[in-house]
């Protein structure tokens, strides 16, 4: 092994090196058993060289000085043929660096340049103009929960100070992925009319071909960010879409966030396996990618990993065309922080996509964004992360009617003039179980009865409780008040040492918060039926309940 040494033209030796080769018009000389390995790239680089015989005579005199080979190097250098590679004569993008100590390989300066820059500035290079935000570090949990070995990740913050109203951020549409750029006019029609893929997964399948160019894609500086990210949230927590099925089937025991996941995995399945469809169909799409159909390409994992990285991360942009609603915008999310009690948005003005402040901020302080009316169970989903101050936080209550009823014809009848379904969805948001108890209390009432001249009594208006007869009240208000139960008793018990655990397990903490969430709504839901029971006339009255009672999911 040869120590590296400063050649004359900027350029660096050094390593071990292997057999001789060559060709008219540039020649590689190695030796062998320790020698040198020279790369020449060009004869009008040997010109220059030949004229800084000081430099050459110093490389001469380090060569013949090689303890084997010498007679191999020597006539190569009277011949004149050591063709010298120089970086500044020939090349301003070439460099050579030493590659595992085996030999040389010839690199890009221009990559060594974006691997050294981050995202803001490889931006600006792009045409970012100057803005009020810069790039912090937060050190991120591991998968363990013990933290320290993964990469920091990055998030925005205020670089000066900020007042309401200000414009921190205007990001030039041509550094925003749209399908607009992706597909174009001609093909987003028809790939999105045959209802075959999503925008995330045209994205998302997008991004992957990029990522197989490498450092040649015009994106390597963006998707080196998003790898870095690894779809992961304010709290450095991967979607529950990543974990393991153990762990989804532990932390969420008894959460209905268990189906979603499900449902979601399956639905990503079905997109994956449309993949290949939508690659024929838009095959001007893929002509630049020499590489496989996308199913040969990718595998499943990576796909869903792909996926998971573009919710993250992906814009919906208002009032701009089909093409342009689904954006991803680089120093967007995840690097924003969403929170659901901001106003603040990423709006299309122009042809930039800027984001104005709805609060004040002090340098150094992360800038949050809205993240549209959603519960935490989506926030969690997309984001990996759960807001306790979520006001749009609900739970669903899936009402249906008895198909065997015989009078199942009359009721859907009744339930449809009331704009209700046969089955229903009620949403009981965070802080307002009541009104979403008394919601639901007339499609319930209606379900329980069984004597056809009661039916047209049943008020589903808006306003003060108006029971069909004390006993289907009762009826109502108990089957309720069961089904919450059940749900909460569905819930596994947190012990002690759970508790402690979750602390250092970022994943467990999370599902905890919105486990926690979730509970507190189902008991503030029992208190409102418990108050709903004291009001009866007679609390010793008995429930009358219909032999075709609704039934609860």
């Amino acid at each position: 092994m040869l120590a590296a040494i400063a050649g004359p033209c900027g350029f660096v030796y050094g390593g071990a090196a292997s057999s001789s080769s060559s060709s008219s018009s540039g020649t590689v000389y190695r030796r062998s058993n320790g020698g040198v390995s020279l790369l020449s790239v060009t004869r009008r680089c040997h010109e220059e060289m030949v004229k800084k015989r000081s430099g050459l005579w110093l490389l001469r005199r380090w060569l013949l000085s090689s303890s084997s080979g010498r007679s191999d190097t020597r006539r190569a250098t009277r011949r004149g043929l050591l063709l010298l590679p120089a970086v500044h004569a020939c090349s301003l993008n070439n460099t050579l660096t030493a590659a595992d100590g085996q030999g040389y390989t010839v690199q890009s300066r221009k990559q060594e340049h974006e691997r050294s820059i981050d995202l803001k500035e490889w931006m600006h290079e792009q045409g970012l103009p100057e803005c009020k935000v810069a790039l912090a570090e937060a050190s991120p949990w591991d998968n363990d929960g013990r933290g320290g070995k993964s990469k920091p990740i990055h998030y925005v913050v205020a670089s000066e100070e900020l007042q309401s109203g200000e414009v921190a951020l205007a990001v030039p549409k041509s550094l925003v992925v749209t399908l607009e750029k992706v597909l174009g006019d001609e093909t987003i029609a028809e790939l999105l009319t045959t209802n075959k893929l999503s925008e995330l997964a045209c994205l998302a399948l997008y991004l992957m071909y990029e990522k197989k160019q490498g450092k040649e894609s015009y994106w390597y500086p963006y998707i080196r960010e998003l790898d870095r990210q690894r779809g992961r949230g304010q709290l450095a927590v991967e979607s529950p879409l990543l974990w393991s099925q153990d762990e989804v089937d532990e932390y969420f025991a008894g959460s209905p966030m268990r189906e979603v996941i499900s449902e979601r995995l399956e639905g990503i399945k079905r997109e994956y396996g449309e993949l290949d469809t939508v690659w024929f169909m838009a095959g001007s799409l893929f002509k630049q990618y020499p590489y496989d159909i996308p199913t040969e390409a990718f595998s499943f994992e990576i796909f869903k990993q792909a996926f998971v990285a573009v919710q993250s991360c992906v814009v919906h942009l208002q009032g701009v065309s089909l093409a342009r609603r689904f954006a991803l915008v680089p120093l967007g999310p995840p690097l924003l922080a969403y929170k659901s009690n901001c106003k603040a948005m990423l709006k299309a003005v122009g042809d930039f996509v800027q984001l104005e402040v709805d609060r004040p901020y002090h340098a150094g302080e992360p800038i949050v964004v809205w993240c549209g009316p959603q519960p935490n169970s989506r926030l969690l989903l997309n984001y990996g992360f759960v807001d306790e101050d979520n006001p749009y936080d609900r739970l669903s209550v899936e009402a249906s009617l008895e198909t065997a009823d015989p009078l199942y014809q009359q009721k859907r009848i009744i339930v449809q003039r009331n704009n209700r379904l046969t089955v229903q969805t009620f949403q009981i948001y965070k802080g307002k179980e009541k009104e979403a108890v008394l919601e639901m209390l007339p499609y319930l009432r209606l379900g329980n009865l069984s004597d056809p001249n009661e039916m047209e009594s049943v008020n589903f208006a808006q306003g003060p409780v108006c029971p069909v007869s004390p006993c289907n009240e009762r009826a109502v208000l108990d089957q309720l008040a069961s089904y919450f139960q059940r749900r909460l008793a569905g819930y596994r018990s947190s012990n002690t040492a759970e508790l402690e655990d979750y602390k250092i397990n970022p994943k467990k903490r999370v599902a905890t918060q919105l486990l926690n969430i979730e509970k507190e709504i189902l008991k503030n839901a029992l208190v409102a039926l418990d108050m709903l029971i004291d009001q009866l006339p007679d609390s010793s009255i008995s429930s009358c309940s219909g032999a075709y009672a609704p039934h609860l999911k």
